[in-house]
């Protein structure tokens, strides 16, 4: 597995950071999980392999998630010659489908009537998808919206986790447990704890549930100090290695 970090911000706009989207390759894969403000352009910066997406993952509706996905349909269309023609799986929340079609009446017949196959699935708690002979995808409800998902991908004897945006959930570590990688938010400083976003505290916290090989940290708002957050999460009682990624960053898993 390869996972290309392409947006690893918040809707905190910063220079440096696009929004979320995480590109990983895998047993013939390419799944882009998120689509935030700036991914596409972020896709061609870092030399991913836009055009070969074969699935396009949604964690949940809020903008700097999804706010690209009209303008990778529009890639699709406008910006490649030949057009896209290898068919497309959306994989999402309840809602997914709605939301392509919302898109579509604002933004035109390119997120409607595609030139390639458009499939759309959208997953629930605990679900399993076989993706091919050799690679699945499972989802688990966070507590972020009221339909977000966090996903782990099983492929080939290797395994990956991205929990999107979400609060502190003792099932979601239970369902990342030993993955190979877990990507995972930590949001804000505990002194501005809130339901829906991880704290340091309790990153370290899910940490110890899971115990993943990695623990690569992404969404953080500036009020959290990126340079003093392993050691929160240390604190907290995480005693290995954090590890916040950035954009363009490659990590083979």
């Amino acid at each position: 597995m390869q996972l290309t970090c392409i947006g690893t911000g918040t809707a905190h706009p910063r220079a440096e950071r696009a929004g979320a989207g995480f590109l990983l390759e895998t047993a013939g894969l390419r799944m882009l999980f998120d689509c935030g403000p700036g991914v596409v352009h972020g896709m061609a910066r870092f030399h991913a392999d836009w055009r070969g997406v074969t699935h396009v993952v949604l964690t949940h509706f809020h903008n700097d998630h999804i706010g690209d996905v009209p303008a990778l349909f529009f890639a699709w269309m406008y910006g490649m010659q030949p057009v896209r023609s290898a068919p497309l799986l959306v994989i999402g929340p309840k809602g997914t489908a709605k939301l392509l079609d919302a898109m579509a009446e604002v933004f035109g017949k390119h997120l409607s009537e595609t030139p390639f196959e458009l499939q759309v699935k959208e997953m629930t708690d605990g679900e399993e998808v076989r993706l091919n002979d050799v690679a699945r995808i499972r989802a688990c409800s966070t507590p972020h919206t009221e339909n977000s998902l966090a996903y782990r991908i099983d492929a080939q004897g290797q395994s990956f986790c991205y929990t999107g945006d979400t609060g502190m959930s003792e099932s979601l570590g239970i369902f990342a447990q030993a993955v190979d990688a877990l990507l995972v938010e930590c949001s804000l400083p505990a002194e501005e704890a809130m339901a829906e976003h991880l704290t340091p505290p309790q990153l370290a916290q899910l940490a110890r549930i899971a115990l993943p090989r990695r623990l690569l940290v992404t969404h953080v708002y500036p009020q959290l100090d990126i340079f003093e957050l392993p050691y929160l999460v240390r604190d907290g009682g995480w005693p290995a290695a954090v590890e916040i990624v950035k954009d363009g960053q490659r990590i083979e898993i």
